[in-house]
């Protein structure tokens, strides 16, 4: 049996994540350069986040997390693996078929539920084309998540989260051929040269879509069956494994579904205002690089390694894998959060200002940032605190603690947004994140020792947020010195470099001096 090499796991998804983060970062640039904030731009977000949206809900979230601890014990025990990862598959693609076809045909009420805010004007019936033409993608996308899930529980993390770089390496290429293509439209059409780049970068987009996802799929089944695991399509039926699967997964898609009216709320409030879809995406970009890079990362190794520890008796390994995995995220995520609060200006004007994409755009997103920072170690957190619950194949705690923060986050979001506009939103994102972390950790105390801090985590937490707190003040004084150059064309990216710089510098100088973390580990962990 391969052993799930924890460390090296969450260093190999880690990095090939922040190589999709970064790959998206040049994806979203683009976007933002030739279709800014308007209204093309909107339709194509809500449009894209709808089958977003769904693929959390069916495979990222109630699927996966029933499957994958079901799935580990069966490869830990010899039982049976690779047939109930088949009849998983099928059953995953009969079901996200028919839902594909109805999401298609009943499109023009979906976008009503993500964007109501756009009846009466031109974002409704873009956002209903470009949804029609995105939509194949939940199937593809999440029978790639299934075959991930696969390939993360026998402990090969490459393929899996090599996969997501090619969704933006497609869209970064449909926007080089559809600009190419904008000015021939423009003659044909007789509408301005942006105008044309706009519609045909918007068209390109959403068309290339679930092209993507099928270019993930065949990747991650070809790094399957290379595992043992060949999954094909044949015909379904219903066996005592898929029916407990089933159980244990309702009560995971009733909190995935939660979840997902969270992300309604917030589409929902900024829908009424304008651009503000627009800005809530390109900060959710920004903060979604730490997230992705460290929580992902953290989520997708502990879950298949706690259960397999669980399955096998090894209490002390699950409980020394959990602090662990809290520790190292923290001191990852938590000088993120500081620096997302502290230097959002120079990052969201650098990034994303230019062409369309103007300096009010500019102060909104860096202001989205900013809230969102507050919120990144609570969201980060819940990545490790989740699995002591699935592990167990427990998801109606899970659900329960959801139903709590949409309410809290409906009460915030809707509430405030009279008051303080759009940024109510986030606001409410990152105090239900914190909330969240709450009810984990509460519900958390009565399993035992393998849920329980450890002497070194609770040791380097504090010296963690000495060390992040040191990190911020030289980025604040950094940035005042170096403020003229954020504006200034060809020296910009050279004052970002500097400033991002001295943040990683300041950090672990200081980090190693009050002993928040020793730079020796981190080799030894590519080891473990």
């Amino acid at each position: 049996m391969k052993p799930i090499r924890l460390m090296s796991g969450f260093f190999t998804v880690g990095i090939w994540t922040l190589l999709s983060r970064v790959m998206g970062f040049a994806r979203d640039i683009m976007i933002a350069g030739y279709l800014g904030t308007g209204p093309v731009a909107e339709a194509f977000l809500v449009a894209f986040s709808l089958p977003n949206l769904f693929r959390r809900f069916f495979a990222e979230g109630a699927f996966n997390m029933a499957f994958i601890p079901m799935f580990s014990k069966k490869v830990e025990g010899g039982d049976g693996a690779e047939e109930f990862a088949q009849d998983a598959f099928v059953g995953m693609a009969v079901i996200l078929t028919f839902f594909t076809i109805l999401g298609i045909v009943f499109m023009p009420l979906l976008v009503t539920a993500m964007a109501s805010g756009f009846r009466g004007d031109e974002r409704f019936d873009l956002a209903v084309e470009y949804g029609r033409y995105a939509f194949p993608y939940i199937l593809f996308i999440s029978l790639a998540a299934l075959l991930s899930g696969v390939l993360n529980a026998t402990g090969r993390f490459m393929a899996a989260a090599a996969a997501p770089v090619l969704l933006n390496v497609v869209f970064i290429l449909a926007i080089i051929v559809a600009a190419a293509l904008g000015r021939p439209l423009s003659d044909t059409l007789g509408v301005s040269l942006d105008q044309a780049l706009g519609l045909r970068v918007g068209d390109s987009l959403a068309l290339s879509v679930p092209f993507a996802g099928f270019v993930q799929m065949a990747v991650v089944w070809w790094a399957a069956a290379r595992a043992g695991y060949p999954l094909r399509l044949k015909r379904p039926r219903m066996t005592p494994e898929l029916k407990r699967l089933a159980y244990i997964a309702a009560p995971a898609a009733l909190a995935g579904g939660v979840v997902q009216i969270n992300l309604l709320v917030g589409r929902q409030v900024a829908s009424f205002f304008e651009g503000a879809v627009a800005w809530l995406n390109y900060a959710d970009r920004l903060y979604q690089l730490p997230l992705g890079v460290v929580g992902i990362a953290i989520g997708v190794v502990l879950l298949p390694d706690l259960s397999r520890r669980l399955r096998g008796g090894d209490t002390a390994g699950g409980r020394d894998a959990f602090n662990r995995a809290s520790e190292l995220s923290l001191a990852l995520t938590v000088p993120a959060a500081v620096a997302l609060v502290v230097i959002p200006m120079p990052l969201t004007s650098v990034l994303f200002q230019r062409g369309a994409f103007t300096a009010d755009d500019t102060a909104a997103t860096a202001l989205t940032v900013a809230v969102y920072g507050l919120g990144l170690p609570a969201f980060v957190l819940q990545k490790t605190l989740q699995p002591l619950f699935f592990a167990r194949e427990d998801t109606r705690s899970p659900f329960k603690y959801a139903v709590a923060a949409m309410i809290l986050n409906l009460v915030l979001a809707v509430g405030l947004s009279p008051f303080i506009g759009f940024i109510a939103a986030a606001l409410g994102t990152t105090m239900t994140g914190w909330a969240m972390v709450v009810m984990l950790w509460r519900g958390s105390r009565d399993m035992g020792e393998a849920a329980n801090l450890d002497a070194r985590f609770k040791t380097r937490i504090w010296r963690i947020i000495i060390a992040s707190g040191g990190m911020g003040v030289a980025l604040w004084i950094t940035q005042v010195i170096l403020g003229p150059y954020f504006g200034t064309p060809g020296l910009r990216y050279i004052a970002l470099t500097a400033l991002v710089t001295t943040g990683i510098i300041s950090y672990f100088a200081i980090g190693q001096a009050v002993g928040a973390f020793k730079l020796h580990e981190f080799r030894r962990a590519l080891r473990r």
